[in-house]
């Protein structure tokens, strides 16, 4: 990311390559700002695509992250600039991705949303988010009462 990083934003990075593998750990906390959203999101993609762990898959990775943030900030935390979103990645070469996006908001009931592939949502502005994650990832789920997503991408080869 360039320029200046927001009051509360915080980032650790982990970087280990071991004789019998090579990962990356990222610990991102950001103010819930749309604003911030794309830069941290372009950062983060850059990460995992030099890690190599999802080679070829990294768009998918990219457009589940950013909903995952986006919905975090927007409906989670409220655009709250004082609450923060955290975004826990895990990377290993050969075994794939490992994002988990947690709000400090109320949650939500996964199970509630509507499909926003019926005919009288095709035209909605939103509600695409989670079905998007879902169709990007290998794997998504939620905790701590929809107030957390936890996705994962295989590698492929």
């Amino acid at each position: 990311m360039t320029g200046t990083a927001p009051r509360n934003s915080r980032l650790v990075l982990r970087v280990a390559i071991e004789e019998d593998r090579s990962y990356l750990e990222i610990d991102a906390w950001m103010p819930s700002e749309v604003k911030g959203i794309l830069p941290l999101v372009d950062w983060l993609t850059r990460l995992i695509e030099e890690s190599h762990c999802v080679a070829g898959h990294e768009a998918e990775v990219e457009l589940a992250l950013e909903e995952a943030v986006s919905n975090a900030v927007v409906h989670g935390n409220q655009m709250d600039a004082d609450k923060l979103v955290h975004i826990q990645c895990q990377c290993e070469v050969g075994k794939g991705a490992s994002i988990i996006v947690t709000d400090e908001g109320a949650g939500f009931d996964p199970n509630a949303i509507p499909n926003p592939l019926a005919i009288d949502k095709l035209n909605a502005d939103h509600g695409r988010g989670v079905h998007l994650m879902k169709v990007a990832m290998d794997e998504v789920s939620f905790a701590r009462g929809g107030a957390e997503v936890r996705m994962w991408k295989g590698a492929r080869r």
